[in-house]
């Protein structure tokens, strides 16, 4: 798997910064022509990563919002008001989304993993106060996003994994009993990223109720998603704050809320539990620090691109495109169950779906949708192909499906998991 880890500085291939500097047209053809190998998500090769609507107007409202706040810093709204008052718009907008209550506070982070981060981060200071736990740790089921066991690892908490059922949700009993008197938080994914599929949410986040502990309910996928699909009157499972054991959501705004990266919201359902993610610092000469995320400096044009792309769709425009998305991921479902071998793993709920084959090789499938172009990630246990499907699949379907086709009739040996990298 590919890292983004630190780079050797010992390393012989190590650039250093040119004594002279180059042309803007000679630094940018350069640029361009390193792009030209990149994934042509642009005509829909990519699931995942990139969300594309492939709608102009959408592009075009994005667009202008990044270029007209490129240089400001999100640090300081008190320099910044217009960047305070989107800020506060997203978060309400995203919290009454996902049913919060009047009680609740939410801020805005740099994606779904630093909205994780924080939701940890949280639930131990509340442990810890509340509680008196010390050394605590968090618990969910093994298709939750490796997100948490990250912000355990820096918050110093213990992360216990634990099986899932047959239809790749959450086994209750085992994450029951994983729980004990230092569990911090618990965890559910509505819908989980490996199979699209929603835990059990109103069982666990009951159970966490009655044992007292914070429960998260990770819609970082699908909360932009499972509102509108219940908008369409297609049945939802329980899974946001009309729940009452739910007392936390991550909802990323740059998945399909369409925005541009990175945009995100942590929600809480207490608005006093916001200021155990603050960090204030008033002993520094240059004045007082205080920041409600980890980063200090932060891009400015995330917050203008998601408050102009929600504001400017509206209730009525993410319906729209929800309408086309639906019958575009059931193209894709039938199309795909419909060739020989392959089937979808679990009861995926939206555009995420899994798929896997009884009588071949798929990562050798893989290997021949590769070559053709198609960036399907690899999956274990089973070994499946992730999709997460945009609307801008929908002028790329049937070619897909054909590609498919001819990948399922003609294939070699795999090339193994490692053609493929699942990072987000």
């Amino acid at each position: 798997m590919a890292s983004n880890g630190p780079s050797d500085a010992a390393s012989p291939l190590r650039t250093s910064l040119p004594t002279h500097g180059r042309s803007a047209a000679a630094t940018l053809g350069e640029m361009f022509q390193r792009k030209a190998s990149d994934a042509e998500w642009l005509k829909g090769r990519t699931f995942s990563l990139v969300y594309p609507t492939g709608r102009a107007d959408v592009d075009a409202i994005l667009l202008e919002a990044n270029v007209a706040y490129m240089f400001e810093n999100a640090l300081n709204p008190l320099k910044f008001p217009s960047l305070a008052t989107m800020q506060r718009e997203v978060v309400n907008m995203t919290s009454s989304l996902v049913n919060a209550p009047s009680s609740s506070g939410a801020g805005f982070s740099s994606g779904g993993t630093e909205s994780i981060f924080l939701s940890v981060l949280v639930a131990r200071e509340r442990a810890r106060v509340e509680r008196g736990i010390g050394h605590g740790n968090i618990v969910f089921p093994e298709s939750a996003h490796p997100a948490f066991a990250k912000a355990a690892f820096y918050t110093g908490l213990e992360a216990r994994a634990t099986s899932l059922s047959e239809d790749f949700t959450a086994d209750l009993a085992a994450l029951e009993a994983a729980v004990d008197e230092n569990t911090v938080l618990i965890i559910g994914s509505a819908y989980g990223n490996p199979h699209g599929v929603v835990d059990p949410i109103e069982a666990m986040s009951n159970f966490a109720l009655d044992r007292g502990i914070a429960f998260h309910s990770d819609t970082c996928i699908g909360a932009f998603v499972l509102p509108f699909l219940e908008r369409l009157g297609i049945e939802v499972p329980p899974f946001d704050f009309r729940l009452p054991g739910v007392t936390q959501m991550s909802c990323d705004v740059h998945k399909y809320g369409y925005s541009t990266k990175g945009a995100s919201v942590i929600v809480y359902r207490d608005a006093a539990w916001l200021q155990h993610q603050v960090f204030d610092y008033d002993v520094w000469p240059s004045g007082r620090y205080r920041t409600a995320s980890v980063a200090g400096a932060r891009a400015a044009s995330p917050i203008a691109a998601a408050w102009s792309l929600m504001t400017y769709l509206g209730e009525d425009g993410y319906l729209d495109i929800m309408r086309g998305l639906v019958t575009t991921v059931a193209t894709m479902k039938d199309g795909i169950s419909a060739l020989p071998g392959l089937r979808i793993l679990g009861n995926p709920i939206g555009p995420l779906l899994t798929f896997t084959s009884d009588t071949d090789d798929i990562f050798a499938i893989a290997d021949v949708m590769d070559d053709h172009g198609w960036h399907l990630n690899r999956i274990g246990s089973p070994n499946g192909l992730h999709m997460m499907i945009s609307p801008l699949h929908g002028l790329y379907a049937e070619e897909f499906l054909t590609d498919l086709a001819s990948a399922v009739a003609n294939h070699g040996p795999s090339r193994g998991i490692g053609a493929g990298y699942n990072g987000r």
